[in-house]
């Protein structure tokens, strides 16, 4: 048997950030990682890193890992990707414009330093390649994005030489539990032995979880991304869309990344060393042409390639984080619902002060899985603002 102070589900940024910042420390992590790190949300997704959008309870996690994501790459001795060139929401219709107007009040009210572009033309000043057809867009200049497997990386290569254990290729089967507190896991090589517990494994959390009956309101949700063959330089902002149908960014590499809506999740799943989940031909054209017409330039590309992420969605489309009141040791960072990647740097903070048994350096009251105990089983669900991009 293995024993460690602390056992992390889940190889995504998330958990490889908590993993970081508590082996820097000096204490004993284990993470278990089913498949590869960012084999699934955060190797599929767009890698933004923004605060514009945000659910004002998610906006002051925004705000810091903005801070941390300045200096990350020196932190962590590595290369992350990281470009802070800015985000552009834009509005195709005079209904999204209201809607993006309305989200500007809202985050300057909050002392966010986002803008207002009332016309085509501030909008193409900033990035030529938009469509002359688009009204208005918000631009957040602090805004930025990485690179999604760089970054997962990083954090995996600094947690090492802090002691972290990685295993990889290994599933978590079920969580012990005895007298209400965290004892170990058991997983399909064996038993690890552990006084915390962190699950931090996307839309597998609640294969675990509901054994605990702890289960996360989710909904999985699928988005289609389409990579480019590489292009000269064409957009330094990261884009998306009032209604979050649409968002899309140029690599480092020059490839243009681009996401459209989401849908619900047909199911299917090739099983790998990386899952695959196979787009359907409709969301496909869907992204192309709901792309193309914001950024017509997409229209000439060659595509590279072309991939469905899965999204563990929330009815409120913000996450489940908390150390868990029922099981003493027990903490949950799921939910991300699509937009967690950005955060990760300081969801890690987060969770290390949760495990270690301190006050949350950030408010996490908004983030209780408590605030679904009256949720309807066929209650609505939102579909928040800042699902994409």
């Amino acid at each position: 048997m293995t024993v460690s102070d602390v056992l992390i589900i889940g190889g995504g940024v998330t958990g490889c950030a908590a993993a970081y910042h508590l082996a820097r420390e000096g204490h004993a992590v284990t993470l278990v990682e089913r498949y590869a790190p960012a084999a699934m949300a955060s190797g599929w997704t767009l890698a933004g890193v923004r605060q514009s959008a945000r659910d004002p309870a998610e906006l002051p996690l925004a705000r810091a890992a903005v801070d941390i994501w300045s200096t990350l790459d020196e932190e962590l001795d590595d290369v992350t990707g990281y470009r802070r060139k800015g985000n552009l929401r834009l509005a195709r219709t005079e209904g999204e414009v209201e809607i993006i107007r309305d989200l500007v009040t809202e985050q300057q009210e909050a002392g966010l330093d986002l803008q207002f572009l009332e016309s085509n033309d501030a909008i193409r000043e900033i990035a030529p390649a938009v469509a002359p057809t688009v009204l208005a867009a918000s631009f957040c200049p602090t805004d930025g994005h990485a690179d999604p497997h760089a970054t997962v990386a990083a954090f995996r290569r600094a947690a090492e030489r802090h002691g972290a254990v990685f295993r990889l290729g290994e599933n978590v089967r079920s969580i012990e539990v005895s007298r209400g507190a965290v004892r170990g896991v058991t997983t399909d090589r064996g038993r690890i032995g552990c006084d915390i517990c962190v699950v931090a494994g996307g839309v597998r959390s609640n294969d675990l979880l509901g054994e605990l009956s702890l289960d996360v309101p989710m909904r999985v949700m699928m988005t289609t991304i389409i990579q480019s063959d590489p292009i000269p330089p064409l957009l330094d902002q990261v884009l998306g869309a009032a209604t979050a149908n649409f968002a899309a960014r140029q690599q480092i590499d020059g490839r243009m990344r681009v996401s459209g809506g989401s849908r619900r999740w047909h199911g299917a799943i090739e099983e790998g060393a990386r899952p695959v989940v196979h787009p359907t031909f409709d969301a496909v054209a869907a992204a192309i042409e709901v792309g193309a017409a914001a950024l017509p330039a997409l229209r000439d590309l060659r595509i590279s390639r072309f991939w469905t992420g899965l999204i563990d969605l929330t009815p409120d489309g913000l996450p489940v984080i908390e150390a868990t009141p029922e099981v003493d040791g027990l903490i949950i960072a799921c939910g991300f619902s699509g937009h967690g990647f950005g955060i990760a740097p300081v969801t890690g903070l987060v969770l290390r002060d949760l495990a270690l048994g301190e006050p949350p350096r950030l408010p996490l009251d908004a983030f209780r899985r408590a605030r679904f105990a009256d949720f309807p089983e066929n209650g609505e669900w939102n579909s928040p603002l800042s699902l994409l991009g």
